[in-house]
C-alpha cells in the first residue's frame, strides 16, 4: 500500500475518519466528492495514511469532481462579489490578506529566491534556485534588456526580478506591488545586492501608476488579479506606459479552453483559498484578443505549463521539509491547505488543465523595427554561456 504505484483500492485504508459526523462520506467502493474530502482534511475531520502528493496522483480512484453545497456558498458569498466589484479597496483587502502574511510562510515553499511564479528548466535536473535564475535570465533575454533601460515590473512580489535585472542587466528597475511585506522584502534585497541606486519597489495599486514611459514592462502572474472586468483596461494602461519601440512581457496563468469538471472544482478551490480574486486566469484566446485590442502585436507565445508542474513539485518538497515549523507557527489548517494546493496542482499543470504562457509583444506600429528579432532569443532554448 505504501509504494508510489500501488495503493489500496479501499478508501477507508487511505482516509482515516476522526469525526463520526463525516463517516458516511467514506465508504469502500464509493467515490467521495473531492471538495468534501479537502474540507474534512483541512479541518482535521479526517487524516490520510499516505503522503498527500501520492494520494493526489491516484485521486480519481477515490474522489469525484462534483459540485457540492460548499460551492454554492462560496459562489454566492465570495466569487460573484469579487468578480463583479474588483474595486481598489476590495482588491487591496484581498491581496494584502493573502500576501502580507509573514514572509516565513511563503519562504516555507518558495525557497531562497522568493518567486511565486513558474521557474524555467533547461534540463529538468536543476534545483529551484537555479531554475528561477534561468527564468529571470530568459525573461530578460526575451525582452532584450540593455544597460540603462527603464524597466517597470507590475506586481513585483518580493522584488527579486527587479533586483536581478538591475544587477545583471544594468537596468533602472521599478517594481510595484500592493503588498507591503513584499515591497519591504524587495527593498531589503535590492540594498543587499548593492543596486539601490537603480532599483526600487513601491507599494502601489496598479491603477495608481503615474503616467510615464518605460523601455520595457514585465508582468508575471499578476494580471490574473486584475480580473476579467478590468483586464482590457489594464492592457490599455500598459500600452500607454510603454515607449513606441518598447517590449512588453506578460506571463499569465491560463486554463484549457472548454469546460472540464476537474478544472472547475480545482479552480473553485484555488479561487477560494489560494488566489482569491484572481478570476482572469483564462484561455490563451482571451488574453491575445485583449492584447491585440489594446494595440499590441504578438511576437511570441511559449507555453511553460510543464515547467510550472516541476516548479510546484519543488515547492511541495520544500513545504513538506518545513512541515514542523509551519505547523508550529500557523497551525494545521494553513499547512494542510497549501499541502493540498501544491500536491494537486503538480498534476493539474502536468495535464494541461492549467498552464502558464510567456507572451512577448510590441506596439503594432508600422514604424516598429522588427529587425530586432533576427538572431534574437525568442523561445525557451537558450545558452547563457
Amino acid at each position: 500500500m505504501g509504494s508510489d504505484n500501488v495503493l489500496s483500492k479501499n478508501i477507508r485504508d487511505i482516509v482515516i475518519v476522526r469525526d463520526n459526523k463525516v463517516n458516511s462520506r467514506y465508504k469502500n467502493g464509493q467515490k467521495t466528492p473531492i471538495t468534501n474530502f479537502i474540507e474534512d482534511y483541512m479541518h482535521g475531520r479526517v487524516d490520510v495514511s499516505v503522503d498527500v502528493r501520492q494520494l493526489m496522483k491516484h485521486r480519481t480512484d477515490y474522489f469525484s469532481y462534483e459540485i457540492v453545497g460548499h460551492h454554492v456558498g462560496f459562489v454566492i458569498n465570495k466569487f460573484i462579489p469579487q468578480l463583479a466589484i474588483h474595486s481598489k479597496k476590495q482588491d487591496e483587502r484581498i491581496v494584502r490578506d493573502h500576501y502580507d502574511r509573514r514572509n516565513d510562510f511563503f519562504k516555507g515553499f518558495l525557497g531562497e529566491r522568493m518567486i511565486y511564479t513558474s521557474a524555467f528548466y533547461r534540463n529538468g535536473t536543476e534545483g529551484l534556485t537555479e531554475a528561477q535564475d534561468n527564468k529571470m535570465n530568459l525573461v530578460s533575454q526575451k525582452i532584450q534588456l540593455k544597460p540603462g533601460e527603464r524597466l517597470l515590473d507590475i506586481g513585483c512580489g518580493w522584488g527579486t526580478l527587479v533586483a536581478h535585472t538591475a544587477k545583471y542587466f544594468g537596468t533602472d528597475s521599478t517594481g510595484v506591488s500592493i503588498a507591503q511585506a513584499g515591497v519591504d522584502y524587495g527593498n531589503e534585497q535590492i540594498k543587499a545586492w548593492g543596486v539601490e541606486d537603480r532599483a526600487r519597489c513601491i507599494r502601489m495599486d496598479y491603477r495608481a501608476i503615474p503616467q510615464d514611459k518605460y523601455d520595457k514592462i514585465t508582468c508575471l502572474e499578476m494580471a490574473e488579479h486584475v480580473g476579467v472586468k478590468y483586464f482590457q483596461r489594464f492592457m490599455n494602461q500598459i500600452h500607454g506606459l510603454l515607449k513606441d519601440d518598447g517590449l512588453f512581457y506578460l506571463q499569465i496563468a491560463g486554463l484549457k479552453a472548454g469546460i472540464h469538471k476537474e478544472s472547475l472544482i480545482w479552480g473553485a478551490f484555488m479561487n477560494e483559498y489560494i488566489f482569491p480574486g484572481a478570476d482572469a486566469s483564462m484561455p490563451l484566446s482571451f488574453v491575445v484578443a485583449r492584447l491585440e485590442r489594446a494595440g499590441f502585436e504578438i511576437h511570441s507565445v511559449e507555453n511553460v505549463g510543464i515547467h510550472y508542474s516541476r516548479t510546484i513539485q519543488q515547492w511541495y518538497e520544500n513545504w513538506m521539509a518545513n512541515r514542523d515549523a509551519v505547523y508550529d507557527e500557523y497551525g494545521q489548517w494553513w499547512y494542510r491547505c497549501w499541502e493540498i494546493f501544491l500536491g494537486w496542482s503538480v498534476d493539474i499543470a502536468k495535464q494541461g488543465n492549467s498552464t502558464a504562457f510567456q507572451i512577448v509583444c510590441n506596439k503594432n506600429r508600422e514604424t516598429f523595427d522588427r529587425r530586432r528579432w533576427i538572431g534574437a532569443v525568442n523561445m525557451g532554448e537558450f545558452d547563457l554561456g
